[in-house]
């Protein structure tokens, strides 16, 4: 044997060597990888299912607005009925729950002559309500 082939099996492994390295490699790996998707199973019954709320109100002065857009960034939707409200309290209360609902990627609708409906952005509204209030009640209160 040439001192050039002694250096080459000095250095290098045996074929049969190699191959028992391989296998005791993966069979590492098997392991490690069941023992990652075992912490990935969830039972069933210890997900809670998420309800969602919506909240109805009937402010009586401007004091309110803060605790109803509160519910609104709470991810929650929000009826408001202002016929109990001053006109230009009402005013107000709409502006404040606007920019609430902006600030959120919500939504404002007008359900009624002063009734609103403001929704986050992971509450989805289909349909509408015909406007079956007059034209002069949308003059009296300027909305």
């Amino acid at each position: 044997m040439s001192i050039k082939n002694k250096i080459k099996n000095y250095f290098t492994m045996d074929d049969e060597y190699e191959y028992e390295y391989v296998e005791e490699a993966t069979e590492t790996e098997d392991k490690a990888v069941a023992k990652k998707a075992a912490k990935n199973v969830v039972n069933l019954t210890s997900v809670q299912q998420s309800t969602s709320k919506v909240v109805l109100y009937e402010p009586r002065n401007y004091n309110e607005a803060q605790e109803i857009a509160d519910n609104i960034v709470n991810r929650r939707a929000v009826v408001i009925n202002l016929q109990r409200v001053e006109n230009q309290q009402a005013k107000r209360i709409v502006d404040f729950l606007s920019g609430t609902v902006y600030a959120v990627n919500g939504d404002i609708q007008k359900l009624g002559s002063e009734t609103f409906l403001c929704t986050p952005d992971n509450v989805e509204v289909s349909g509408s309500i015909s406007e079956f209030f007059t034209e002069q009640d949308e003059f009296e209160k300027g909305w």
